[in-house]
């Protein structure tokens, strides 16, 4: 079973740029997808984007589009979710999670679907 740790958030200003990582262990990396979440403090989790087994694909919500990058090196287990041009709206914990599927996950795909949660890093950003 593959488990699934976050690293890299903090604070940081309005404009600038973090990239967070999606660090797995326990079994086959790369037999997974791997979505990104965002919960903002009282609000719903939001699904950010999502990356292929591969690597060769990836998807991404229109509010990050454009800003975000999501990449994965299979050799080294991890996921890296990208992120630019910061804003304060982005502030929140960010989660990943693993799925086995031979596509990319959508925002429609449920939660429970997902073989793996990490424990979430927190990203705030100052105006």
């Amino acid at each position: 079973q593959v488990r699934l740790v976050e690293s890299g958030g903090g604070l940081v200003q309005a404009g600038t740029s973090l990239r967070l990582s999606c660090a797995a262990s326990g079994t086959t990396f790369s037999d997974y997808a791997v979505s990104w979440f965002r919960q903002a403090p009282g609000k719903e989790r939001l699904f950010v984007g999502a990356i292929g087994w591969s690597g060769n694909k990836t998807y991404y919500e229109r509010f990050v589009e454009g800003r975000v990058t999501i990449s994965r090196n299979n050799a080294k287990k991890t996921v890296y979710l990208q992120m630019n041009n910061l804003k304060p709206e982005d502030t929140g914990v960010y989660f990943c999670a693993a799925v086995i599927t031979p596509g990319v996950p959508g925002p429609a795909r449920p939660a429970s679907d997902y073989t793996a949660w990490g424990q979430g890093t927190q990203v705030t950003v100052s105006s």
